[in-house]
């Protein structure tokens, strides 16, 4: 029977439609890792049948909870594709992190290549003898076409590896699969020699994986990382996961944490663990990624949602990311009982004086830092005219819990705004701006607008004294300690050489004319190292004038420097002389815990 001209158009447009729509199949990868004393692997994955005259394919240039473009490309090698019939298809590399596959005809597509994996400081990719370490962004290529499909991830690993991820495990030993792309690329594997433990706290299920011999001692660790969890109720409603992974990393050197979606890493130097102020900063920086679990996982700002792994990721709202979590850490450890209130104020106090001794904070607000955080780089320019996203973030976020709090006479703190950032806008939904400031209103019935345009989009200097004292609190120094002399300079410390790492914007150093890079010789004549710098200069007394021989660009010259003045000693946070009902109301809906001083003003002692 001789079709109609319907039933023609029908045919040709199922025929169309077959050919540029690609088959709903799984994304497989194969990592072989045997052979791993060279830092290398062999990477294979297989895309499904694509019907389309060419194949993009991605390797990401940056990694999520690091926001900087970096060479992750640089690391590939010997790049080459197949068909289904195993032939070889011709390839062209069109961005630092893209290649473009052309097709012959429809058919899957298998891309091959060698990944060189030493970049363990990063947290994107390290391979050697003794373990593997994968951040998929730097290991697994992926197609946008493709990128929503499940994937299936092989590894060939020596015969004593163990392999750990937050993805679920696959059928066979060593795999793991994943809903798509973008959940394997938030699961980091670690697969090698390590120990493993695992406990459950409310209801989920959570495991701890230890690469690297050092001075951790696991059952504590575990302990507190237990305590931890139990706390989340006090920000959020529920869990944003059923199953989360830590995995702690003892290294030569390097040091630093970064979040995933259901799953850390942190890095510190093997024998960093053991000492109470060493065990301080690990503890916080596992509730720093814990947190980020709901914060930035679980709910982002728009300009993360969907993430753009080809470009950068443009926001504002990077302080609320990043230094809101910095500002909850060590609540939640203080509310645990895992750290002293004595403990959380020192870090407190610690912050304000690198808030106040930060020349930036006058010249850059920490919406502009948000902003440019992926072009921030680090240094003397850096200090003093830039804020940081965590630190002035976390500065921002005291500010305005301080100020939620006022405004609802307690009834609302700055954790109800992370709660209904995560009641409503989880991802794929992101949040603005506006967003923020309508949650700001309905929780205190007023306008943040003025607020916003004061603390956010232009520099500001806190007035800590009044914000502290509405908790009954106050700043101060030792009544003993005496005022020292301040050069407004500090030093590399690098081979007992006093070449000059930062110069104080304005300060006395800076209006001297001396400079980052510059080399100090002499003082009033005499030959002065770094190691005795700190006692010459305690000869002198503030307003004096001294001279300098310095090496500057390679020349000796001299300089006259008048020394300021600076307080001596560390800075307390203390209670007020008269500690009001007032007073103690506020800092229980700041911190939730009782008044931890005495009549006299002391830290009253835990019982043990």
């Amino acid at each position: 029977m001789k079709p109609t001209s319907l039933a023609i158009m029908l045919s040709s447009a199922i025929f169309v439609a077959s050919w540029t729509t690609p088959a709903l199949a799984d994304v497989e990868y194969q990592i072989d890792l045997t052979q791993p004393q060279h830092h290398l692997a062999k990477v294979a994955v297989t895309f499904p049948q694509t019907d389309t005259s060419s194949l993009t394919i991605n390797l990401p240039v940056w990694r999520t909870g690091r926001y900087q473009v970096l060479p992750v490309a640089d690391g590939v090698r010997l790049f080459k594709a197949t068909d289904s019939e195993g032939k070889a298809l011709d390839w062209h590399r069109t961005a630092s992190g893209e290649w473009q596959v052309k097709l012959r005809k429809p058919s899957s597509v298998t891309v091959q290549y060698q990944i060189y994996a030493n970049e363990l400081g990063d947290r994107l990719r390290h391979i050697d003898r003794s373990h593997a370490y994968l951040d998929a962004s730097g290991i697994f290529m992926y197609s946008p076409v493709f990128r929503d499909e499940a994937v299936k991830v092989n590894l060939s690993v020596p015969k004593e590896w163990r392999s750990y991820s937050g993805m679920e495990s696959g059928k066979k030993a060593h795999s793991f699969v994943a809903d798509n792309y973008d959940v394997l690329v938030d699961s980091p594997i670690e697969t090698g020699i390590n120990q493993h433990f695992s406990f459950r706290a409310d209801g989920r299920e959570y495991e701890v994986v230890f690469w690297g011999e050092g001075n951790y001692d696991t059952k504590q660790i575990i302990t507190d990382l237990e305590k931890i969890s139990h706390q989340a109720s006090v920000i959020w409603d529920d869990y944003p996961f059923e199953r989360y992974v830590y995995m702690v990393h003892a290294t030569s050197g390097v040091s630093g944490a970064t979040e995933h979606l259901n799953s850390t890493v942190i890095q510190l130097p093997r024998f960093s663990f053991r000492e109470r102020s060493d065990y301080l900063r690990f503890i916080s920086t596992a509730s720093h990624e814990f947190i980020h679990s709901w914060n930035v996982k679980a709910y982002r700002p728009q300009g993360l949602v969907p993430y753009d792994y080809q470009s950068e990721n443009m926001t504002e709202l990077l302080w609320i990311a990043e230094g809101s979590t910095s500002y909850f850490q060590h609540q939640l450890l203080l509310r645990a009982g895992i750290i002293t209130a004595e403990e959380f104020f020192d870090d407190l106090s610690k912050r304000i004086v690198n808030n106040q001794h930060n020349p930036g904070r006058e010249i850059q607000s920490i919406a502009e830092a948000s902003l440019g955080q992926w072009s921030s780089t680090w240094g003397d320019y850096a200090v003093n005219h830039s804020v940081n996203i965590y630190a002035e973030g976390y500065m921002t976020s005291l500010s305005l819990d301080f100020d939620l709090l006022a405004q609802t006479k307690l009834k609302h703190s700055f954790r109800d705004v992370h709660r209904k950032l995560y009641q409503d806008f989880k991802v794929p939904t992101g949040y603005n701006v506006s967003d923020i400031k309508n949650i700001l209103k309905g929780l205190s019935g007023k306008d943040y607008q003025a607020w916003w345009s004061k603390n956010v989009t232009s520099p500001v200097t806190l007035d800590f004294d009044a914000m502290l004292l509405q908790a009954g609190l106050q700043l101060g120094y030792d009544k003993e300690a005496k005022t020292e002399v301040n050069a407004g300079l500090t030093l590399t410390g690098l081979y007992d050489d006093l070449t000059i790492l930062f110069v104080t914007r304005e300060g006395p150093a800076w209006q001297a004319g001396i400079n980052a890079g510059d080399q100090i010789v002499a003082v009033n004549g005499l030959k002065v190292s770094a190691s005795s710098w700190d006692k010459r200069l305690a000869d002198f007394n503030p307003g004096d004038i001294i001279e300098l021989t310095i090496f500057n660009n390679d020349q000796l010259v001299k300089r006259s420097l008048t020394l300021a003045e600076q307080p001596k000693g560390e800075l307390t946070i203390s209670p007020v002389e008269k500690v009001t009902a007032e007073h103690k109301a506020f800092f229980n809906a700041w911190l939730g815990v009782d008044w931890p001083f005495d009549t006299k003003g002391e830290y009253i002692k835990a019982d043990k």
